[in-house]
């Protein structure tokens, strides 16, 4: 049989609670049930951390779990019921290290994981780099993996050009505060810029890499702390923007802000890679505002350096649990879990 020239794949956009996993669980199993049975989807994404959502604060020190923990298994599960990839990303513990995990799950039971290669701002403070090429390579061909700003990344593009045939993965984009001293600027004139930005990404990604872009996203209210002003609120929302787009970069399906939690699904081009655009010479694809350069820079110097000494002083729950040592190659075959 000649392979398919198409296939179908659906994004789910994410509304889950802050501070309660096991809630979130049970909400991406009913959730991804709703789309499948709507779409007979080949493939579903999910976002990044789509267990919790990647915020600044101490929360996010008790999400962290096992590679081979409830989310996986949440992961696993689904992707066998269905009879389709599933995949979604998590914070897990890997070489004795918290990362931002991202496991592409096939129904007999292969997995892929990709862990992302640079924390962003306040993740520093909770996960470390990763260092795999980020490629799913599943049985009916590679897929690569973009976490958050990772889609925002020349480099991203470069490691996938030329070896993929789908780009998939997520997003959780919290936006600036909403406080009313700083409203005019943050939120008329920079919040705007930030939904724009997070609008062009898959498009932008899918034109230098030539493939089809499955960009699944959080949406939402939230509050989360505000760095460097511990009691401080920082009430914003998760900007939303999922979005399937082909090869050159055209949207063939679309969620908002405004269009709160649900799901999209589109067959999309499955063949050899077709790019529009060359990979640009320089860190980001886009140009970013300097408000994001300034919260880049500060954030990650001091994320990385409290999670180095929180590490050393053995301060994170994670570090305490007995399965904590228990790692998972980044290809994982079928049987191998069974």
């Amino acid at each position: 049989m000649s392979e398919p020239t198409t296939r179908r794949v659906a994004a789910v956009q994410l509304a889950v609670r802050i501070g309660d996993v096991p809630s979130n669980l049970r909400h991406i199993e009913d959730i991804v049930g709703q789309a499948v049975r709507e779409h007979s989807p080949e493939m579903v994404f999910l976002p990044e951390s789509a267990n919790h959502p990647n915020i600044h604060g101490r929360v996010m020190r008790h999400v962290v779990e096992p590679i081979h923990g409830p989310t996986l298994a949440t992961l696993r599960g689904l992707a066998a019921k269905h009879d389709c990839i599933v995949g979604g990303g998590y914070l897990a513990i890997r070489g004795g290290d918290a990362r931002g995990t991202y496991a592409v799950c096939e129904p007999d039971g292969a997995i892929s994981f990709h862990d992302k290669d640079q924390p962003s701002m306040w993740e520093n403070n909770n996960y470390t780099p990763g260092q795999d090429l980020g490629i799913a390579d599943t049985g009916i061909g590679p897929i690569g993996v973009a976490n958050g700003f990772e889609w925002l990344r020349s480099r991203t593009a470069a490691r996938l050009r030329g070896r993929v045939r789908l780009v998939a993965g997520g997003m959780c984009f919290p936006s600036f505060p909403q406080w009313g001293v700083t409203k005019k600027w943050f939120w008329e004139r920079e919040h705007a810029t930030m939904v724009e930005l997070a609008r062009e990404t898959p498009g932008r990604m899918a034109r230098v890499v030539g493939v089809p872009c499955v960009h699944p996203s959080h949406v939402g209210d939230i509050t989360m702390s505000t760095p460097f002003a511990p009691g401080v609120p920082w009430p914003t929302i998760l900007l939303g923007e999922t979005q399937i787009v082909d090869g050159a970069g055209t949207s063939l399906a679309h969620l908002s802000y405004d269009d709160g939690e649900g799901y999209i699904a589109a067959d999309v081009a499955w063949g050899e890679a077709k790019p529009v655009n060359p990979v640009p010479p320089r860190f980001w694809m886009p140009t970013l505002p300097w408000t994001v350069h300034t919260v880049w820079y500060a954030t990650n110097a001091s994320g990385r350096a409290r999670y180095a000494l929180d590490r050393k002083r053995k301060m994170f729950p994670w570090q305490w649990d007995p399965a904590q040592g228990r790692d998972l190659p980044d290809r994982v075959p079928p049987g191998m879990l069974d």
